[in-house]
């Protein structure tokens, strides 16, 4: 088989946000392409597209669309073909894909834990009561109040330098990043300690970087085959069906990590009422192959024990 390579004087092109971290995986992908086929950086161009996410920044995600927010550019760009590839952070990927895309690789995955960001406690259990918390994830809002009801949780926007900012200006006397954003932009410095899953439970794919392509980009689909992390991928095939059957969004505080022991895939999951006054949750293990199916059932299980209204803001 031969595979029509880019060049310098034809570079394929590599979509992604602005922000530091972004990019960082950009260059990632663009490295790890670079490498499997020997060719030199400038042979791929990675471009930058500003989202609706990106560009709407006073405001709660939940206010202006949920997931989908951090991607939808992105992919219209692709479609036109103004790129070639997009890449992009799989905890923001929505589980169903525009119809003319495909969404099938995957990079190692990153260490998935949450770090716990604070120029002045250790974690959560120092805080005094009513020590504002910020963020702006529904799931950790959720998991803090239900964990520690006596703290008060705020809105917290921003990339990492933003949100360092936001704490040296009093705004809240910590918040959450996640652990793989830090390791990819080398600054680990900044978190006070990363949060156990036992005791925060991470988004659904956190740490993955996932690779999106026009489907009948048969090119494309060659080249990414030879970087495609195949252990990332089983992981999140459980991760993302248990996502998908719960119809989760950025309204919906859900939180699962896979693992793989051996020939098992053990699943934890679990959904929060956005208030924080409950947390369902469940951890099951299956072979590997069956790991899409175990997250659905799961998603079943919790949904039935959550009955009609669970996911319902209490006033």
């Amino acid at each position: 088989m031969t595979i029509d390579l880019p060049t310098p004087h034809r570079p394929m092109k590599l979509g992604t946000r602005g922000s530091p971290l972004a990019l960082a995986q950009a260059h990632e992908t663009r490295d790890r392409l670079a490498a499997a086929f020997d060719l030199p950086r400038d042979a791929f161009e990675i471009k930058v597209i500003k989202t609706t996410g990106d560009r709407v920044t006073d405001r709660p995600l939940k206010e202006i669309g949920g997931k989908g927010l951090f991607t939808r550019e992105i992919e219209e760009a692709l479609l036109t073909g103004e790129i070639d590839l997009a890449v992009h952070s799989m905890k923001d990927m929505p589980v169903l894909q525009p119809e003319g895309l495909a969404l099938d690789t995957y990079l190692p995955r990153e260490d998935p834990r949450d770090a716990f960001v604070s120029p002045a406690v250790s974690g959560l259990a120092d805080l005094p009561e009513g020590a504002r918390v910020g963020t702006s994830s529904l799931r950790r809002r959720a998991q803090v109040l239900v964990a520690y009801p006596r703290l008060e949780v705020v809105e917290f926007r921003g990339n990492v330098q933003t949100r360092l900012r936001k704490l040296d200006d009093g705004v809240a006397a910590c918040t959450f990043l996640a652990m793989a954003g830090l390791k990819r932009l080398d600054r680990t410095d900044v978190a006070t300690a990363a949060i156990a899953p036992e005791e925060m439970l991470p988004a659904l794919a956190q740490g993955a970087i996932g690779i999106e392509r026009r489907a009948e980009d048969n090119r494309a689909a060659d080249m990414l085959a030879a970087i495609h992390d195949a252990e990332t991928g089983k992981q999140l095939a459980a991760e993302r069906a248990f996502l998908a059957a719960l119809d989760g969004s950025c309204e919906t505080p859900i939180a699962g990590l896979a693992e793989l022991e051996g020939g098992t895939l053990r699943l934890r999951g679990e959904i929060l009422r956005p208030d924080g006054s409950e947390c369902l949750s469940d951890d099951q293990r299956a072979p590997i192959e069956d790991g899409a199916e175990l997250g659905r059932e799961m998603a079943g299980k919790l949904l039935a024990q959550a009955g009609e209204g669970f996911f319902d803001w209490r006033q």
